[in-house]
Parts: structure tokens; C-alpha cells; sequence
């Protein structure tokens, strides 16, 4: 099966000033199949917003390489870029902060044809607009009202039809249902589903919620403060997973059944994310991680395959 995203030995730093520096993501590599889903997940802070954001360039990385589709799009400026754009799109996790409060909705969907001189004709927008609202379940009537009249999951499935309609090859979804209720959660992200298997459609799928991220993805990344530590198969990380920080991760997802919550073995994780400012040396989950032998106060393990596609980045498999 062919890639479509490959990332590799990407990092992303923001710089403080005073020689201090936010150490956003660190030397990450991923591949990402065509018409299938990468889940990347990880606490708040871990640093997947800023993977979507540099691997769309929206951010600039600081080093690596990125390639889109073959393509090595790292260091592309912005006028060879822009053709590349139409295959990867994104959706944001705030979706009144990604809509212009100002615009109509039926301009917000058109806006990616203007920007890459799709069509000039309002006819022929009109009607790619309309399909757009059809597809993610709303009417022509929306189309002149603006974002502040929707609900949450109106507004992200507006959000939704502005990055489809350029029919992209894939879509980097950021944390996309993170701000909605449970019920329309389920709906968004059956709707992805449902466009993936019409189109083929790539996803990089960014969420917290372990549980929503098991359902849709093939592949799952587990990131901790700027670099993945576990990385295989849905049902190889969900079935045995092998850090002591994804055993935490799966260890916090809420059990509906009381007697089988009671029964379960205690491994949250404790303690607060260091900060990204000055990482811990060696292994970065040393300072809360329950096994923690000396060699990982000192030495940083690199992700290794253990078994078949499952690779760690830990000591206790070394």
C-alpha cells in the first residue's frame, strides 16, 4: 500500500529568547498509508496541535523532513507549495475560531476554490457549495446565514465542508470533536468515516478521547511531551500496549460497568506534565512513571520494534 504522509525526524522548537526554547516536538517519524487513519494521541500539551500545524506548514519545522504523497514538501516556498495545498487540508479544533464571523457561510465553503483559482463562475461555485452542504447534512438555505446562528456541530460540519471541497487526498483533523457533545461526537465522526470509504481519504486523526480514537483509527501514535513512545497497530496498542504511559492513557478511560471500574488495575498516571521548556533528561516520563530504573534518568530510549509493527521507546523493553 502506498504513503501518503511520511514524516521523518521531524522537531519543532519556538524560541523564548535568553537562549530558552519550547521543545514542541522532538525528532518524530511516522508513515501514513493512503485511505487510512492515523490516531495521535497524548495529553494536552504534548505537542500534537503543533505536529498538524507543522506538517501542513503552517508552522515552518525547525528540522526534518516532510513528504507529501512522495513529494518532499519541507522547505517548498509557499508558490510551489500552493498546488500541493489542494491534497491536504485541515480541520481545526475550535470551529467558531476557524469560521470568519463576517462571511456568510456559502463564501466560507467557496473560499478554498477562489484561493486555488478553481472556478471563477458564481453558477458553477453555487452548486459545489450546495453539494458540500448536502453531504455534511445541512440545506441551501444555510448557506446565507453566518457562524454565530449554528450550533457546535453545525459549525464543524461547515468546517468539514470547506475542507472537502477541493477533494483533497488528505485531511489533518485536529482534535475536530474535542468541543462537542458526546451525541454529535458519534455523528461527526461517522461522517468522516462515511467519507473516507466514498473517497479513499487519508486521515490524521488528533484527539485525547482514546476511546473515539480506537474507533477510527488503523494506526495509532501515543505522544508524550514532543515524541512518540509507542507506535503500532489500533488493536495492538488497545489489546497490549507497552509503555507504562499508554497503560496510564488506557487506564483513565471511563468504564461504564461499576464492578468492572472497581476490579480494574490502578495505573493512572500521576504527577503533572513537565514543562516543554526543559524537558527531563534521559527518558522524559521518568519523572512520573512508575518502573523507572537509573538508566532512565540518563539515557533517552529510542522507538524500537518489539514485536512485528509494535515499536517503544522505552527501557523495560531494551
Amino acid at each position: 500500500m502506498s504513503i501518503m504522509l511520511e514524516v521523518k525526524n521531524l522537531t519543532k522548537h519556538f524560541p523564548l529568547g535568553k537562549g530558552r526554547v519550547v521543545h514542541a516536538v522532538d525528532d518524530l517519524s511516522f508513515v501514513l498509508k493512503k485511505g487510512k487513519t492515523l490516531g495521535l494521541v497524548g495529553e494536552s500539551g504534548c505537542g500534537k496541535s503543533t505536529v498538524a500545524r507543522t506538517v501542513t506548514r503552517i508552522y515552518e519545522p525547525t528540522a526534518g523532513h516532510i513528504f507529501l504523497d512522495g513529494q518532499d514538501i519541507t522547505s517548498m516556498n509557499q508558490k510551489t507549495l500552493k498546488p500541493l495545498r489542494r491534497k491536504m487540508q485541515m480541520i481545526f479544533q475550535d470551529p467558531y475560531a476557524s469560521l470568519n464571523a463576517r462571511m456568510t457561510v456559502r463564501d466560507i465553503i467557496a473560499e478554498p476554490l477562489k484561493a486555488h483559482d478553481v472556478t471563477a463562475n458564481r453558477k458553477e461555485i453555487d452548486e459545489l457549495v450546495f453539494d458540500m452542504l448536502a453531504l455534511v447534512g445541512l440545506g441551501d438555505e444555510h448557506a446565507r446565514r453566518y457562524a454565530h446562528e449554528f450550533s457546535g456541530g453545525q459549525r464543524q460540519r461547515i468546517c468539514i465542508a470547506r475542507a472537502l471541497i477541493l477533494r483533497p487526498d488528505i485531511v489533518i483533523c485536529d482534535e475536530p470533536i474535542s468541543a462537542l457533545d458526546v451525541s454529535i461526537q458519534a455523528q461527526i465522526v461517522n461522517m468522516l468515516k462515511d467519507f473516507q470509504n466514498e473517497r479513499n481519504l487519508t486521515y490524521l486523526f488528533i484527539a485525547h478521547d482514546l476511546s473515539m480514537v480506537r474507533y477510527v483509527s488503523d494506526d495509532v501514535g501515543v505522544m508524550y511531551l514532543g515524541q512518540l513512545v509507542e507506535y503500532s497497530s489500533s488493536e495492538a496498542i488497545y489489546q497490549n500496549p507497552l509503555h507504562p504511559y499508554t497503560k496510564g492513557l488506557l487506564g483513565s478511560i471511563p468504564i461504564p460497568n461499576p464492578v468492572l471500574a472497581r476490579a480494574r488495575v490502578k495505573s493512572e498516571i500521576e504527577g503533572d506534565l513537565p514543562s516543554p521548556i526543559d524537558p527531563p533528561h534521559g527518558c522524559r516520563f521518568h519523572t512520573r512513571c512508575p518502573y523507572k530504573m537509573d538508566i532512565c534518568m540518563k539515557v533517552e530510549p529510542l522507538l524500537e520494534k518489539q514485536d512485528g509493527e509494535h515499536a517503544v521507546a522505552c527501557h523495560l523493553y531494551g
